[in-house]
């Protein structure tokens, strides 16, 4: 069994808490690695790296900057599949799924090469007598990540590419039970040129971010995880001083509508519903058919593609649909809440519980769960379940629909399945949630948009990737500028104008 450390100051080194955490492999529940959980001091020394670094990183030029990016993406191209294999084996992905994970992840590096343009600012000629105005956009310093286990490759780049494309400095914590793929990004980055000190990588658990989050060199903190854990980050960062934004939990709502096409509806929904294990932020978990009879009709549609669902270890190529769960208390808490959905009076249509995967029995499997008539008042509704469950709420109306997205605390993404353009058009206007699809299942931005939920999936005022991204990392300073050519005036003790 192997140890995986950090990467500071540009190389990896050992971790000296004398704490770990176990790394399994979810197909077999066997424990494949132990990685170091760093301590405060730990955390403090590779801020202390990085302050070191930033300055002279955030004096290279833009164009410079951009180059390393450039470069980075044609490592991560070069190094796909071995991303993808080491990806799958510590989260139990597939092996399609792990690759796009990691390809939404270069795609914002590829944005990222677009630094100069976006970090320009504004000027103004000749704003007042002989005074011109100009803003600059510059880094803050040393910033900080803290990402989830669920996309260990896609989340990292989103948060530290933009962050070093604008001259930041940046400290990664990542999940620490699938903390290779980050390592590995992190020495293709200093392949493509990145100067040591720049991107440090610390694994670790609770210590470890409540050392970043109280550091008071670390500017700025992003988080994406569970809404608990955002709220705490949210609160503790923003107490500190520091700017913060976190994206939490999810509970999306699909609606389908009578005219909806049902095939592709039913389809969409079994693969946004089940791929990955359901183990995604954006995975639709709820599917709101409007009408009894569209209810009915997509259950039957539904019943025979998820009881069909192929099921095993990444290992098992293109006949897998989706793997095991992270771990053995995600196995039993997933199972445990399609019991409660039971004892509520929930239809289970399809029952996933005594699934067993014929040579990985000890392995953190879950089968597809389908249910039918589940309620608001449900614990299978209230919570997010994050795994391979998928429930139907039966809606009345088009209204009842639209009311019971609306009312859930959780805004991180919808869609709506139907024909009909003013429909469609009326319920992305008027949703309160972050992230929209129309006859889309998974509505992910693409990078040169911004990705953010509402409500209590998203905590403050700026998103992920996109020009959001480059608001998030840097400040705006303003220079008014006067030459005065001889000018005599005196002193003046109102407030200036212009005019």
């Amino acid at each position: 069994m192997h140890e995986i450390g950090h990467f500071i100051d540009g190389r990896r080194i050992d971790g000296t808490s004398g704490r770990f955490g176990e790394v399994y492999n979810p197909a077999t529940g066997e424990v494949q690695a132990r990685v170091a959980l760093a301590s405060t001091d730990e955390i403090n020394a590779a801020v202390a790296s990085a302050g070191a670094a930033q300055p002279k990183w955030a004096a290279t030029n833009p164009q410079r900057r951009a180059r390393v990016m450039m470069r980075f993406v044609e490592l991560l191209n070069t190094n796909m599949d071995k991303l993808a294999e080491a990806l799958s084996r510590e989260h139990g992905k597939t092996l399609p799924d792990a690759k796009g994970d990691v390809q939404r992840g270069l795609e914002v590096a590829e944005f990222c090469i677009g630094a100069p343009h976006l970090l320009k600012g504004e000027y103004t000629d000749s704003a007042g007598p002989g005074i011109d105005m100009f803003s600059m956009r510059q880094a803050l310093g040393v910033v900080a990540g803290i990402t989830p286990f669920n996309f260990p490759a896609m989340i990292p780049m989103w948060k530290m590419c933009p962050a070093i494309a604008c001259g930041n400095a940046f400290i990664l914590k990542p999940s620490e039970r699938d903390p290779t793929v980050p390592l590995m990004l992190a020495e293709l980055m200093q392949e493509a040129g990145l100067p040591d000190g720049i991107l440090q990588v610390v694994n670790g658990d609770k210590e470890a971010v409540d050392a970043i989050l109280h550091h008071p060199e670390i500017m700025a903190v992003g988080f994406v995880g569970s809404t608990p854990i955002a709220e705490y980050i949210y609160a503790k960062g923003c107490a500190a001083g520091k700017r913060v934004q976190c994206f939490g939990g999810a509970k999306n709502h699909m609606i389908i509508m009578p005219d909806a096409d049902m095939d592709q509806a039913a389809d969409a929904l079994v693969g946004a519903g089940f791929g990955a294990a359901g183990e995604r932020c954006m995975a639709i978990s709820v599917a709101v058919p409007v009408g009894e009879a569209t209810a009915d009709l997509l259950i039957e549609k539904l019943i025979p593609r998820v009881e069909s669902l192929k099921i095993g270890p990444y290992t098992g190529g293109n006949d897998v649909d989706f793997g095991p769960v992270i771990t053995r208390a995600s196995q039993k808490r997933i199972l445990d809440l399609v019991e409660s959905g039971v004892r509520a009076g929930a239809e289970l249509k399809v029952d996933g519980r005594g699934f067993r995967m014929q040579g990985y029995e000890d392995g953190f499997f879950v089968g597809a769960c389908l249910f039918d008539r589940v309620t608001p008042d449900m614990d299978i509704y209230r919570e997010e379940i994050f795994g391979p469950v998928l429930s139907t709420v039966r809606a009345a109306s088009y209204q009842d629909a639209i009311d019971l997205t609306m009312n859930n605390p959780y805004g991180n993404g919808t869609a709506i399945y139907t024909r009909d353009g003013d429909t469609a058009r009326d319920f992305a206007s008027r949703i309160n949630v972050g992230m929209v699809g129309v006859n889309v299942p998974i509505p992910v931005p693409l990078a040169y948009h911004t990705f953010g939920g509402w409500k209590k999936s998203g905590f403050g005022d700026l998103n992920q990737h996109g020009p959001d991204a480059f608001r998030f990392y840097t400040r705006t300073k303003t220079v008014t500028a006067r030459w005065p050519s001889g000018i005599k005036e005196g002193a003046a003790f109102s407030i200036p104008t212009m005019d």
